[in-house]
Order: structure tokens, then C-alpha cells, then sequence
């Protein structure tokens, strides 16, 4: 019998397992006194730096999209490097490394973090459902009747997890950790179904010589993990020869990056002396989350947020592409995520995150209306070959994700005031163990 990735997944579980005990029963007490860090340090450590990074790609974007330089903006992103446009090469190339990295953090999470057994993935997984559903449903309802209006019907599915996540880090200690957890966990449950989405419904015209190819590459991929190598650069150069052939094969180059994760090994060398933070995996996506964060996500934004608003009038948004994402985004998400997850919980199915409210809740599902990154990269994909479309998207993700975003943190900010005035425990007087 066959064994593909899924088998891989179910293999690593047990040696991930024997890590990870490994790795708690080990564990050292933090520091203490703990280390003085600069104000700059701490807010790149906090989690809202990739946050407000993206947030001046994007302002930036359209400042300059609409200023002089404008047309000198629009023709940069037009311009052939290697048969390709910069535009192509950021969308293709660049976002393949991004989905690289979701498929790595899915990959770990469904192993050996918070969506290792079912019990964790219930909650997340019924939310992320119906986060999904009710936003696609609302702007197939303004959009009906449109036949190429409708193909945007999966932008408002989606959530930006660095924007999300980076007002919770401004938010700090009136969020509890485990509503952290519990978006964090959604989140990637709602990339992996945007993944699902971009592979079923916006592929191109299918090139079998080029998927043959594809297909074999993995196969190679598949193999080396089954036999236990751990070499990464091996893994990343039949990776390249994997994403030249998806690219070419008409599905979106961008899966490539996910179906090379899924073959990247979790699992250390096996020896006592391998720690599990230093499997391929770990070092991998240890390596590529600041690029990512702070590089390839930015210049995404940067190049995908632009659009001239000159001649656009306010009735633009009443039109059904921006309206129906603006509404799906800050209304189907809050929807579907809170009704899902209040259904879950009452019919025994998952269990609420400890110590936090359903106006907590309410507020998460709020900040899952921030679509920007995916509901951006979907619409270029759904709009391809209609510009003035694709700039309604522009202007509907802008909106509904700026409006989640406000809300959300107000809820957020005043349902959790009774946590920022708790005192938090002091941490144990226990020197930290020093590595020899």
C-alpha cells in the first residue's frame, strides 16, 4: 500500500509524541530576575510589530497609488523579469514561501500543539466552519445573478492570522491566553480551508505533463521522509523543482509550498542528544516566520493594496462585490464564528476557553472579519482578468477588515477590562539552568 501525507502525519505523531514528553519533562523554570529588554525589542517580540507593519505596507500603497507616482507604482508591478511580472513573481513566488510556512505551523499544530486530538480541535474547527459558510453565503446573495461577480464568493472565507492576532498582542493581559489559543487555533484551521478553496476552485486549465512531473517530485518528497532523511536543503531544492512544475501545470503555484510542508520531517534525528526544536521542521519554520512576517507578507500588502480612487464614487461600495465582502467579512464572520461556536458549546461538542466570557468570544469573532492577506491574495486569483473587479475587492477588504478590526478591539477592550486590573502571580525565585 501507498503511503502519502496523511500517513506521514500519522507516523510522526508517535515520535513527536516522544519528543514533546521529553521536551515537558525537561523543562526549565524561567529566568529570574528576568533580562531588561528595549521598548523596541519587546514590541517585535509582542506580536503586533507584523501586525502594524502590514498595516503601513497597505496605507502606503494606496498613499502612493494615488499620489504622482502612482503610475510609476502600477508600472514597476507590470514589469517582465524571467517571462513573469514583479506583481506575478510576489503572488507566485514569494506567497509560495508564506504558504510554506502555514503548512508547516498546520503540519506542527495537528501533531503536537493545539490541535493534536480532537477535544482541542472541536471548538476552533465548528468556528472556523462557520466562519466560512455564513460569510461565502452573504455574498453569494448580493452577488447572485452576476455570473462573474460570483466568482468572489470565497474572499470574505477568509482571515488575515497576523492582523487578528496582532490586536490581541496590543490588547495584552485583557485577553486571557487560552482566547489566544483559541483564535490562533481557528486561524490555521481557516487557512488550511482557504488552501482547500484556492486548490478546488481557482486552478487554471490542468497541464498533465506538468502535474506528472509535480506529482513525481512529491513522490521523491514523500519517500525521503518515509526513509528517514532529515537533510533540509535536499528538501527545499526538490521543493523549487516541485513549484516550477505546479506553476506550469495551471494549479496555483502557491500549493506547492503546502504540499512540500507536509513532507518536511517533525521528528528529530531519534538520538538523545537531538532536541525537538531542532527538527527540519522546527528550523525551518524558526527560519522563515521573520521573513515572513516582515518581508514577504509586507511587500504583498504593498503590492497587492494599491488602487487608484480617482473617479470612484461612495456608491461604489453598493455595489455587490465590495458590499457583499464588506458585509461578509464584519457580519458573516461574527455570524458564523460566534453562532458555530455557541452551538458547539451548547450541544457538548467543544468547551469554552478558560476564564473567557462570551463577550470575549463575541470579540475574537469580530477580529476574524480581518480578511486582509488571504481575502486580498483570493480576489487577485478570482479577478485575475478583470481589473476593475479586482479594485472593487481592494477597496471591500479594505473596508470590512478596517471595520472588524475597530470593533473588535473595542469589544475586546471593554469585556476585558476585569482581567487588566488582576495581579498576575510573581514567578518562582528559582535560578533558570545554564546549558553547558
Amino acid at each position: 500500500m501507498s503511503q502519502g501525507p496523511c500517513d506521514i502525519l500519522q507516523r510522526e505523531q508517535g515520535d513527536a509524541g516522544v519528543t514533546q514528553d521529553a521536551q515537558q519533562i525537561g523543562a526549565e523554570t524561567p529566568e529570574w530576575p528576568p533580562k531588561r529588554r528595549s521598548p523596541l525589542h519587546a514590541f517585535f517580540e509582542s506580536g503586533a510589530a507584523a501586525g502594524v507593519l502590514l498595516v503601513l505596507a497597505a496605507a502606503n500603497a494606496l498613499i502612493i497609488a494615488n499620489s504622482p507616482l502612482g503610475l510609476l507604482y502600477f508600472k514597476v508591478l507590470e514589469a517582465k523579469v524571467a517571462g513573469l511580472s514583479i506583481l506575478h513573481w510576489i503572488n507566485d513566488a514569494l506567497m509560495a514561501l508564506f504558504f510554506l510556512l502555514v503548512g508547516l505551523e498546520i503540519k506542527r499544530e495537528f501533531i503536537e500543539g493545539q490541535l493534536a486530538t480532537w477535544s482541542r480541535r472541536a471548538l476552533p474547527a465548528f468556528a472556523a466552519l462557520g466562519g466560512m459558510i455564513a460569510p461565502a453565503l452573504i455574498y453569494v446573495a448580493l452577488a447572485r445573478g452576476d455570473a462573474e461577480a460570483i466568482r468572489g464568493w470565497a474572499i470574505p472565507a477568509a482571515t488575515d492570522i497576523a492582523f487578528a492576532l496582532g490586536v490581541l498582542a496590543i490588547l495584552g493581559s485583557r485577553v486571557p491566553v487560552s482566547l489566544k489559543i483559541f483564535l490562533t487555533a481557528l486561524a490555521i484551521l481557516d487557512d488550511l480551508g482557504a488552501i482547500l478553496i484556492i486548490a478546488l476552485f481557482y486552478s487554471g486549465n490542468l497541464s498533465l505533463p506538468m502535474l506528472a512531473g509535480a506529482a513525481a517530485c512529491l513522490a521523491v518528497l514523500i519517500a525521503l521522509n518515509l526513509r528517514g532523511v532529515r537533510s533540509l536543503p535536499l528538501y527545499l531544492v526538490i521543493g523549487a523543482v516541485l513549484w516550477f512544475f505546479v506553476l506550469k501545470s495551471g494549479i496555483h503555484a502557491t500549493l506547492a509550498g503546502v504540499a512540500l510542508a507536509l513532507t518536511i520531517p517533525l521528528a528529530g534525528r531519534g538520538t538523545e542528544s537531538d532536541e525537538p526544536e531542532h527538527s527540519p521542521l522546527h528550523t525551518l519554520e524558526h527560519r522563515l516566520h521573520p521573513w515572513s512576517s516582515y518581508f514577504i507578507v509586507p511587500v504583498f500588502g504593498f503590492a497587492n493594496a494599491g488602487v487608484s480612487i480617482a473617479g470612484m464614487s461612495p456608491s461604489l461600495l453598493l455595489t455587490p462585490v465590495p458590499l457583499g465582502i464588506v458585509l461578509g467579512l464584519f457580519l458573516g464572520k461574527q455570524i458564523g464564528v460566534f453562532g458555530f461556536a455557541w452551538l458547539a458549546v451548547r450541544l457538548g461538542l467543544g468547551t469554552m476557553p478558560a476564564k473567557a466570557t462570551w463577550a470575549q468570544v463575541y470579540g475574537v469573532s469580530l477580529l476574524c472579519g480581518i480578511g486582509f492577506t488571504m481575502s486580498l491574495f483570493i480576489g487577485a486569483l478570482a479577478f485575475a482578468n478583470n481589473a476593475a473587479l479586482n479594485d472593487a475587492t481592494k477597496i471591500g477588504v479594505l473596508a470590512g477588515s478596517a471595520l472588524s478590526a475597530v470593533i473588535g478591539y473595542v469589544v475586546l477592550h471593554i469585556a476585558g477590562r476585569h482581567l487588566a486590573t488582576e495581579d498576575e502571580p510573581a514567578p518562582a525565585l528559582v535560578p533558570r539552568k545554564r546549558k553547558h
